[in-house]
């Protein structure tokens, strides 16, 4: 499919700021080979344009590193401390696209993550949900993205070894993102 093909309903070229009342930024990560714990982010803000052409669109996401929640006090502080996160030396995580393509009938945004102080690409599989108002006169669009990461890339390695193998905290992290955004007002220059 070309750029020329790409068809979203709806579709509304702007400017967006993230609602992050109505998004979420969350993750998965194995735990003890067995299950899996999910996670949060509380704190974070982002804004994207949504170009002519969807496939010359842009993202850009800082998130407070500090602001995780997994549920659990004890958990989080470890995953603030320099065993996992660092946060008093490495307080956010960025996100910038680099590029947005169509792989069979999906969107990939192409993106580079900055966090612990390591820059890697991040691809993640991004899927339209809507455009529309809202019942205060603002344009609102809906997307949720996907993907995953090793948080050994990210200089992110601790762990302890279990008996008859496997490691306490898996190297691989799903993340999922629903993002709310609203659409920016023209602001009048007279």
């Amino acid at each position: 499919m070309s750029a020329a093909q790409v068809q979203i309903p709806g579709y509304v070229a702007g400017t967006w700021d993230l609602d992050p009342v109505h998004s979420e930024v969350g993750f998965s990560v194995r735990h003890l080979m067995v299950s899996k714990v999910r996670g949060r982010f509380t704190r974070f803000e982002g804004s994207f344009v949504t170009a002519p052409d969807p496939l010359e669109s842009s993202v850009s996401a800082t998130i407070d590193m500090t602001s995780i929640d997994t549920n659990n006090p004890t958990r989080d502080d470890d995953l603030r401390s320099k065993n996992f996160f660092e946060v008093d030396q490495y307080p956010q995580m960025s996100y910038r696209s680099t590029g947005v393509r169509l792989h069979g009938d999906h969107f990939i945004l192409d993106g580079e993550l900055t966090a612990h102080g390591v820059t890697h690409p991040v691809p993640l599989q991004l899927e339209p949900n809507g455009f529309g108002a809202d019942p205060y006169g603002n344009t609102r669009s809906g997307f949720t993205a996907t993907g995953s990461l090793n948080r050994s890339e990210f200089g992110m390695s601790f762990n302890m070894p279990l008996d008859g193998g496997g490691v306490v905290v898996a190297d691989r992290i799903d993340v999922t993102i629903e993002v709310e955004a609203i659409l920016r007002q023209a602001t009048d220059t007279a």
